[in-house]
């Protein structure tokens, strides 16, 4: 892992897959999450448990979360217009001053739509100054963009931040997904959550669907939207298109002018 601050992006070992988000009520996809992957030229893929760490910890998280936004938003100009695509922010990048700047750069170049990028952030950026953290979603919404809660549950998780801050859509994390259906389970729990989104007008999108009882379960608790194995793994951007051609033949992309 020593060479990764030094080589990884000008060796080109970074890909961008993505995994589809499909809507409970129409099984259709209405978006897709980008999820960076290494594909080192010895060790071949490396998880992102590994490298992001290192990332953070060397100061590459800056250049490399803007090479992201930048390649996913470029990639997704040229999806079915309906389609979002959803960019994660990491905790360092969001302390960065000029991150609103770095979206609105990236939605320029690409073209695409503001209302169609959506980051996702997780409670980790409001825990220690949260009165910065707010004001710089505010800049983000600004620009148009959405913004997801991720892992909602999983950390030192706050009702206050749903009331001061009108996030768009709360990510329920696998781990109250893969329990659902056992006895005691989380039911429960993804039931409150998805009753807290419903009352703030908030969409509810379950990760690590893998069981078509889990979905079913999730659809019936009127949870909004699902991504997961049982629908796709995370794909090249080469086989989301395929993915979209097989399903929507050919589309609008709707991109705007630069």
């Amino acid at each position: 892992m020593n060479s990764f601050r030094y080589q990884a992006i000008a060796d080109g070992g970074f890909e961008i897959h993505y995994q589809p988000v499909v809507d409970f009520r129409s099984d259709e996809v209405t978006g897709c999450e980008a999820l960076l992957r290494w594909r080192h030229p010895r060790r071949g893929m490396i998880s992102p448990c590994e490298f992001i760490p290192v990332a953070e910890d060397s100061g590459l998280i800056n250049q490399l979360g803007e090479w992201v936004l930048a390649t996913a938003c470029a990639e997704a100009a040229g999806w079915p217009a309906h389609v979002r695509l959803a960019v994660n922010v990491s905790p360092v990048q969001f302390r960065s001053p000029t991150l609103a700047l770095t979206v609105a750069s990236a939605l320029a170049a690409s073209g695409l739509d503001a209302s169609r990028l959506e980051l996702e952030i997780t409670e980790a950026v409001l825990i220690h100054d949260d009165e910065t953290a707010l004001a710089i979603l505010h800049q983000l919404r600004a620009l148009g963009v959405r913004i997801a809660l991720d892992d909602f549950g999983t950390g030192y998780s706050s009702l206050s931040y749903l009331q001061r801050f009108p996030f768009d859509k709360i990510k329920i994390d696998r781990c109250f997904v893969n329990d659902i259906a056992l006895p005691g389970g989380s039911s429960s729990i993804v039931q409150a959550v998805v009753n807290i989104a419903a009352a703030r007008d908030m969409t509810t999108t379950a990760e690590g669907v893998e069981t078509e009882q889990q979905k079913q379960l999730l659809r019936g608790l009127g949870c909004t939207e699902m991504q997961g194995f049982l629908f796709s793994p995370a794909k090249p951007a080469g086989e989301i298109e395929q993915l979209f051609r097989a399903r929507y033949g050919q589309w609008e992309t709707a991109r705007r002018s630069a």
